[in-house]
């Protein structure tokens, strides 16, 4: 990709900025009406995964198990119609499953931390598994809680990034506008 698309004017990444700014604070002051957006989003993404797997299934020139692509096409779609008609459940249920991988994810490094010789310092290991432990158990405890507190993050985010690229627009700005270094002449 060319690199001057990103950074030809400093107009553009002043305006992408201050979008991802004013994002980050929509979704930092509703993160819960973000969540069920984005749970949307996700229903009709699922919508179309599911149609596709299904159709998949009954053209001539499919390789591969037919029954398999059936059974995730149904799941999909069963999926899609949660996370549309239900997207509050469906952010609970997801934040939930997330909650667990990372307790898993944390008994793993603990794990690692004591039975692998590793370069990474054993504490490390300890204190990365404990936190994903702990988050774990809160997502798991709290599903909906959760599921606001990655909104709010996403937020947060949003709004880092788009603090950056302002920055890095003016910067650019005052790059170009800069008057260029003359040449010596030559010898």
């Amino acid at each position: 990709m060319d690199r001057e698309l990103f950074t030809s004017s400093w107009k553009i990444m002043v305006a992408r900025g201050v979008v991802g700014i004013v994002f980050g604070i929509l979704v930092i002051v509703w993160p819960i009406e973000t969540g069920l957006a984005l749970m949307v989003l996700f229903g009709f993404w699922a919508l179309l995964e599911g149609i596709s797997l299904l159709v998949q299934v009954f053209r001539p020139s499919t390789e591969g198990s037919r029954l398999g692509r059936a059974l995730l096409g149904v799941i999909a779609l069963v999926v899609a119609f949660f996370a549309i008609f239900s997207p509050g459940v469906t952010a609970q249920t997801l934040t939930w499953i997330f909650g667990i991988w990372l307790i898993v994810r944390g008994l793993f490094e603990v794990f690692t931390a004591f039975s692998s010789y590793r370069l990474t310092p054993r504490w490390l290991l300890l204190v990365g598994g404990a936190l994903s432990i702990l988050l774990g158990v809160f997502f798991v405890a709290n599903p909906g809680r959760g599921a606001v507190g990655i909104a709010i993050w996403l937020g947060l985010i949003a709004v880092c990034w788009g603090l950056v690229f302002v920055v890095a627009g003016f910067m650019l700005r005052r790059e170009q506008s800069s008057p260029a270094p003359a040449n010596p002449a030559p010898a």
